[in-house]
């Protein structure tokens, strides 16, 4: 008899306890509630939900919040369609807003059939792995390794690699996500408004004769581009030509008519418009692995 009765009193007293959680949980609930405006959650369906990061945010559902708030223009979602961008706009009742598209551009375009290799690398396939063995093989220590993390790191498809092992961008398909800028480990790749036509596609930083024996387009800092640019336009920096983008309106396919590698272009579409003085490439075929390569 007393058994039962400690059992009742431990029932009624997991009642009332339960009962006095669930009113405190309630309460808690009522007074900590904190209002998330409904139109969040139908923007984020909206989104193509890669989370990217190419708008600057930290994925869609973060976007949804800020377009919503009004902090963000619904045109910054370079992924997503115009059109749907534009149903976004008109179902916040806001403007749309513009974004120049922006892509990915690689500085360099030392592919393997004008750019020396003085080692061959063997091992894991990836350019990180090869850049911690010398560098990776390639004479310039500044060019692009060829191994294709790139492409593999892009979710969008927009980066296929070339016969002669250089990543080319597809520009209707880059969304700009910086994938490919973080993958690099020759941080080749830089992000660029479309309108950005003037283009230096090398990095090396070596004197002009010693770039210019390790890859037959590298810039070597003759000075002509800056010399026939508007002025302020391009500079020399440590053996390299450099473009004021801030000057970008200046830009003209003057600056590159007589570089004599090729080094700085012109960007047409998808297309690398060089100068009429730049020496004519060939070869299509890879150069052999020489030891001797300054």
């Amino acid at each position: 008899m007393e058994m039962l009765t400690g059992v009742a009193m431990a029932g009624a007293f997991m009642a009332v306890l339960g009962s006095a959680l669930a009113w405190m949980l309630a309460l808690a609930n009522k007074r900590l509630y904190v209002y998330e405006d409904p139109r969040i959650g139908e923007v984020e369906e909206m989104l193509p939900k890669s989370n990217c990061g190419a708008c600057g945010t930290a994925g869609c559902r973060n976007f949804a919040e800020q377009v919503v708030a009004g902090d963000i223009i619904p045109a910054k979602c370079t992924v997503n369609s115009p059109e749907m961008n534009t149903y976004i706009a008109r179902f916040l009742g806001v403007a749309l807003g513009e974004m120049e598209k922006q892509v990915a551009r690689l500085a360099c375009a030392g592919g393997s059939h004008v750019a020396w290799q003085r080692a061959s690398y063997t091992g894991l396939g990836t350019c990180r792995a090869a850049a911690t063995v010398s560098g990776g093989g390639k004479a310039c220590a500044w060019g692009c390794l060829g191994l294709g993390d790139c492409q593999v790191e892009c979710d969008f498809d927009a980066i296929s690699m070339n016969k002669q092992g250089l990543p080319e961008v597809d520009v209707d398909r880059c969304t700009a996500c910086g994938d490919c800028v973080d993958v690099c480990p020759k941080d080749l790749f830089s992000l660029q408004p479309v309108s950005h036509k003037l283009w230096v596609a090398c990095k090396s930083r070596t004197d002009g004769d010693t770039a210019e024996a390790q890859c037959q387009v590298a810039c070597t800092a003759c000075g002509k581009c800056v010399m026939d640019a508007a002025p302020g336009l391009i500079r020399l920096d440590n053996n390299l030509a450099v473009i004021d983008y801030t000057r970008n309106h200046l830009a003209s396919p003057v600056a590159i008519e007589r570089c004599p590698t090729g080094a700085i272009v012109w960007l047409d579409d998808s297309r690398m418009l060089k100068g009429r003085e730049a020496k004519k490439i060939i070869r299509i075929e890879s150069l052999p692995v020489s030891a001797n390569v300054v």
